[in-house]
């Protein structure tokens, strides 16, 4: 398994770094094939790459763009990964992506997930590129310890499975929902873990020495032979 570190500094520098790792990997997808497909996370760090990219001038009607997981809320919401996008990167040249949400009109994750399968099979694959973050939990997308639905999501041959937390202080109140299971998103071409903090390095490095552990899900992609990953970190 090929596991590349790149630490910096600064924030800034890390991201300045990761944008041109997205700008070379979309360009070269690009030439070897008609489309490219990134899937993405939510959260506060990867916002300021986002508003980068949505500038780049690359060829967004050739790319398609999806959600690694989303909270079971509306899109308009505050808390909803579908509007971070919307916001942030599905703007300006990259108003032209193709994007797939994966918040539907079904009461709970459960009830949702036939139909969010049926969307991600229309994605094309192998993924050019994934961006997974962790939490202090060690949980990556919204594959979270000791969830309801989790041991369901990791074996899994399905794109999408359904999920209920446990409430913690990592979870706020949203506690229902939707997450691409390791399956799918093993069918990335690369895989990018995106962390900040002394205190989620120590976590990555417990992950990645201790072997595949559902108690530390982000270990699943840190201990397989099928796709390499890449970890960009700053304090």
């Amino acid at each position: 398994m090929t596991i590349s570190e790149h630490r910096f500094e600064d924030r800034e520098a890390m991201l300045a770094a990761l944008y041109q790792a997205f700008v070379d990997d979309i360009e070269q997808a690009l030439s070897r094939q008609s489309t490219a497909t990134l899937l993405l996370s939510g959260g506060s760090t990867p916002v300021p790459l986002y508003r980068s990219l949505s500038a780049a001038k690359l060829d967004w009607s050739r790319i398609h763009v999806a959600l690694v997981d989303e909270r079971w809320v509306d899109a308009h919401s505050a808390s909803s990964n579908e509007r971070l996008l919307r916001d942030n990167l599905l703007v300006q040249h990259a108003a032209d992506a193709h994007f797939t949400g994966m918040k539907n009109p079904a009461a709970s994750p459960f009830d949702g997930v036939q139909e969010c399968n049926a969307a991600y099979l229309d994605l094309p694959s192998p993924y050019s590129l994934c961006l997974l973050g962790m939490g202090p939990d060690g949980h990556t997308a919204s594959l979270f310890p000791g969830a309801a639905g989790l041991t369901e999501a990791l074996a899994s041959k399905n794109h999408c499975a359904a999920i209920r937390a446990i409430r913690s202080a990592v979870t706020g109140d949203n506690l229902e929902r939707m997450t691409m299971t390791p399956w799918s998103l093993l069918q990335s071409r690369k895989l990018i873990l995106l962390i900040t903090g002394n205190d989620k390095w120590d976590i990555y490095q417990r992950a990645r020495n201790n072997g595949a552990a559902p108690e530390l899900p982000v270990s699943l992609f840190l201990d397989q032979n099928e796709v390499p990953v890449e970890v960009y970190w700053s304090a």
